[in-house]
């Protein structure tokens, strides 16, 4: 249902014309309001300031490596970071009703989709894996990930986990 929801957004918004990143600045501008806003609770805000440090990080090697990348590139990268999180997320809900075991699989399944696809090949492990290296985040995934392929990825061995 949710993947419907969001095929039907993303249609609805090409069928409009578009300015250049769009997506990719309302993922950013979402996750920075709730960031600074008072009233988010210290999950939700370490949560976005993951999508925060993904999206400027994505940028930020972009224009390192002086590379040209479309309004897609950044837009799909955005979209499918966003996706990726709150699967994980309604995915380690169900897991933590069923078991531990389960809870940890869900953990897995996300994190090494995140490991597999790397977007860049960054040499610096210290800043790609900062928070796969942290035990006390809740988004335990690599910067340098092609979103994309990763939400694919994760989205479809999740599935054999609940079988």
């Amino acid at each position: 249902m949710k993947k419907l929801i969001i095929a039907i957004s993303l249609l609805a918004i090409c069928s409009v014309q578009t300015y250049a990143q769009e997506l990719y600045k309302k993922v950013y501008e979402n996750a920075t309001n709730i960031v600074n806003d008072p009233k988010s609770s210290e999950e939700q805000i370490q949560i976005n300031q993951f999508k925060v440090t993904v999206l400027n990080y994505i940028n930020s090697m972009v224009q390192k490596n002086k590379l040209e990348k479309s309004t897609y590139f950044f837009d799909s990268q955005a979209v499918n970071m966003a996706s990726f999180i709150t699967d994980f997320q309604t995915n380690l809900m169900k897991a933590r009703a069923i078991s531990t075991a389960k809870r940890l699989e869900v953990i897995n399944c996300y994190r090494d989709a995140t490991l597999k696809y790397s977007l860049f090949n960054d040499t610096d492990k210290e800043r790609v894996l900062c928070y796969v290296n942290d035990k006390q985040t809740y988004t335990p995934f690599s910067l340098d990930t092609d979103w994309e392929k990763a939400y694919k990825q994760a989205s479809e061995n999740v599935k054999k986990i609940f079988k």
